[in-house]
């Protein structure tokens, strides 16, 4: 069955960086567009990053351009987030996205929380 299975997840001091993974299993990743979506508590879902199924297109929600970049290697069926310039306002369970017909694959998310 179709598993992704995000890690990297932690508390991180305001300006520090954290790298996130996303293991990919159960469907053919390399056809797939992969996203990072994130939740904080009381704030609607916001759509991180986007990159396409070769990596050769990426898109970013304005709150992140410019700190975070998503990246994929698809031999080892993996999506990555690396996050620079952390704020708190960046505190968010981190999930790991493929969208997909007639529902999308969701992980089970991973905790980031920027704080001093």
């Amino acid at each position: 069955q179709v598993q992704l299975v995000e890690s990297g997840g932690g508390l991180v001091q305001p300006g520090g960086s954290l790298r996130l993974s996303c293991a990919a299993s159960g469907f053919t990743f390399s056809s797939y567009s992969m996203r990072w979506y994130r939740q904080a508590p009381g704030k609607e879902r916001e759509l991180v990053a986007h990159i396409s199924s070769t990596g050769g297109t990426t898109r970013y929600g304005d709150s992140v351009k410019g700190r975070f970049t998503i990246s994929r290697d698809n031999p080892k069926n993996t999506v990555y987030l690396q996050m620079n310039s952390l704020k708190p306002e960046d505190t968010a369970v981190y999930y790991c996205v493929a969208p997909s017909l007639p529902g999308d694959y969701w992980g089970q998310g991973t905790q980031v929380t920027v704080s001093s």
